[in-house]
């Protein structure tokens, strides 16, 4: 079955300490922050080389468009903030927040379909 990628862009504030953020980042996925039914695989990365050069992302693996949308909702009809899982809210609003230029929930991303 056709896995689900999603890419994360993270814009950190200008006054932001890099080794901070990391740490929080790298804190959230060793307490299991980040485990979501669904959820085969993640990456935290920061870009080497290109326009993202210098900047984080993360990118998420689901097992299939089906346990990505039970998480997230259908295409046309995405699940509100508030639906969100208990520990998804905690990284967006405890862990990312106070670093993104932005709120977590308006950062660009996109989301992919594996060709099979």
């Amino acid at each position: 079955m056709p896995k689900v990628i999603s890419i994360h862009e993270y814009i950190l504030k200008p006054n932001v300490n890099e080794e901070q953020f990391e740490s929080a980042v790298l804190n959230a996925k060793e307490s299991g922050t980040l485990r979501l039914p669904g959820l085969v695989d993640y990456y935290l990365v920061k870009g080497i080389r290109g326009h993202r050069k210098n900047l984080y992302a993360a990118i998420w693996i689901y097992e299939s468009k089906e346990a990505w949308a039970k998480l997230w909702g259908p295409l046309d009809k995405p699940i509100s903030k508030a639906e969100y899982p208990e520990n998804w809210n905690k990284w967006e609003n405890e862990i990312l927040a106070p670093f993104l230029v932005q709120d977590p929930d308006e950062i660009k991303f996109t989301s992919y379909q594996e060709l099979k």
